[in-house]
């Protein structure tokens, strides 16, 4: 498990977090989300989107937008599993 990005920003009305990477992150993969330390949950990545454009991956640097299962709060950090 190795951090992958945190998440800059959440749109609760539509469930989707905005994450800055700062390593790789493809369509299928499984990530957690945690917070202070704490685990918040766990989840396979749906959908990659950046500018509203699907894509398959995303690279360190990219910022994305990820459906998320739940609410997660600014400065969350995303682990690949």
């Amino acid at each position: 498990m190795f951090k992958v990005g945190t998440v800059t920003h959440y749109y609760d009305k539509i469930g989707v977090a905005v994450i800055t990477l700062s390593g790789t992150l493809s369509v299928g993969e499984k990530v957690k989300f945690v917070c202070d330390g704490e685990h918040l949950f766990e989840q396979v990545v749906e959908s990659i989107q950046v500018e509203h454009n699907k894509l398959g991956s995303a690279k360190s640097g990219d910022v994305i937008g990820i459906k998320t299962e739940k609410e997660v709060k600014e400065g969350t950090d995303v682990f690949k599993i």
